[in-house]
Order: C-alpha cells, then structure tokens, then sequence
C-alpha cells in the first residue's frame, strides 16, 4: 500500500525535505524515485548494516576523545593530516540521522540534508568532511570500483551541504576505511580491522542541476524511464513479461 507520509506535492509552496539517499536514488533511477516521492511507493527495504552501524559508532566515540583533547588521532598523523577533529556547536546535529546538515535551495525548493559521520579541523582554518566505511575483502581497500561513485557524490555532498551553511571547506575530504581481516587464525570473540585513511578530492559542481532535475522530474505527472542498471525495475519487467504470457 503506498505510504502517505512526505510525498512530494508539485502545488505545495513550502520546501519539500529531500536527503542525500533520495536524490542518489534519483541519479540511480528516475523511475524508482518518481514512485517513492511522489506516489508512495518505495524500493523494498534493505537489510540493515548492524556491523557497519556498530564500527561507525565506535569510530564516533573513538575521535570523539581526541576531539575533546584538540589532539590529533594517531591514524590522522600516520597518515600526514595536518589537522585535529573539529569543535563545532552544531555537530552533534549534523551527525543525527534525519537530521544532519541542511539547506534550503531556493532553484528546486528542496530542503536538502545529509547526516555526516566526523568533520576535522585543517591547521589552515578549512574543514574537513570525513566519512567512515568497514567492509571485509582481500587486499587494499580502494576508491577505484565503478560502484564507490556513490560514496564520491555522498562526500561531495557533505562537503556542499556545509559549505552551504557557511563552512570554509577543504576540497580533500578522507575516508577511514576499516576493512576486517580473514587471514587471522580464528575469530575469538573479535574481528580484527586494518584501518585506512584514504583522500578524495570532491567537487560538488554538480548538485545544483541535480537537485533542479530531481525537482523537474517530481514536478510532472507522467513516470519516467527506469535507469538503465536499475536492478529493481529490470525485476519487475522480467516478471511482468512472464506474467503477462
């Protein structure tokens, strides 16, 4: 049954909320985000990330005692960042799912937000977005695969987000990728995690026409296209051809 609660209304003159996740779901598929904004129906949830969750939250707790120190983490100075984590009266906000850092954009009327897992201080006065990731491969850890674009745009993102509300931001953001180990002897109550630091370098020259196209494509009443590697609508044609045999 389609859900009721912040569709999108192209008649209504206040900011329609919009969060990071939705407008990459646009990008992904038009279609997808057509049936969820502004007919209710959405994408069949996901399960949920709990280890992920859980190393996200301890990283939290974990540069929030050097923060409180105006130190520098050791991963920080490890990996040559001349910076310390920041202070700043609004990032407990901005850290807060379904809060996190907003911003009204007057072209599209969205009001746009994002919630960011850390923001560092740069000794030349910028911020710093950064972003926690854990994962379990063999190897390094990398920015390289096709599919990581989507945590490009999430840090471009942030880094506009905050810039946005006023920020000096630094086009270098970093990710602290903790990657779990599997060549340990065994599991004894713990996983190991290497940890680390690797630099983006965003550009957020893109969001605006993305947030007006997002906008354009609420607007109309006609559904659009799917995306042209949207697992979920090659599903249904898959099946609505065999259904319709």
């Amino acid at each position: 049954m389609p859900r009721k609660r912040n569709l999108y209304d192209p008649l209504s003159t206040e900011p329609f909320r919009l969060s990071r996740t939705k407008l990459e779901n646009y990008l992904k598929c038009p279609r997808c985000f057509y049936l969820d904004r502004r007919l209710g129906v959405g994408q069949p949830p996901g399960f949920p990330f709990n280890i992920n969750s859980a190393v996200d939250e301890l990283l939290k707790r974990e540069f929030d005692r050097f923060r409180v120190a105006q130190v520098a983490h050791p991963y920080m100075v490890d990996a040559g960042v001349d910076a310390i984590p920041a202070i700043h009266p609004e990032l407990d906000n901005w850290r807060k799912n379904f809060v996190g850092v907003s911003y009204v954009h007057a072209c599209s009327n969205f009001e746009f937000f994002g919630a960011i897992d850390d923001l560092w201080l740069g000794s030349d006065g910028d911020y710093i977005v950064v972003d926690y990731k854990a994962t379990s491969k063999k190897g390094e850890v990398s920015l390289d695969a096709g599919w990581q674009i989507t945590y490009k745009r999430q840090m471009e993102i942030y880094q506009w987000l905050l810039r946005k509300n006023g920020l000096p931001v630094s086009n270098r953001g970093w990710f602290v990728y903790c990657n779990g180990k599997r060549d340990i002897d065994g599991f004894n109550n713990k996983v190991e995690f290497t940890v680390s630091l690797l630099p983006y370098d965003g550009n957020d020259e893109w969001i605006d026409d993305a947030l007006v196209s997002a906008r354009n494509t609420l607007v109309t009443d006609e559904i659009p296209r799917a995306g042209r590697f949207c697992d979920y609508c090659t599903y249904r044609h898959e099946v609505s051809a065999f259904e319709s045999q």
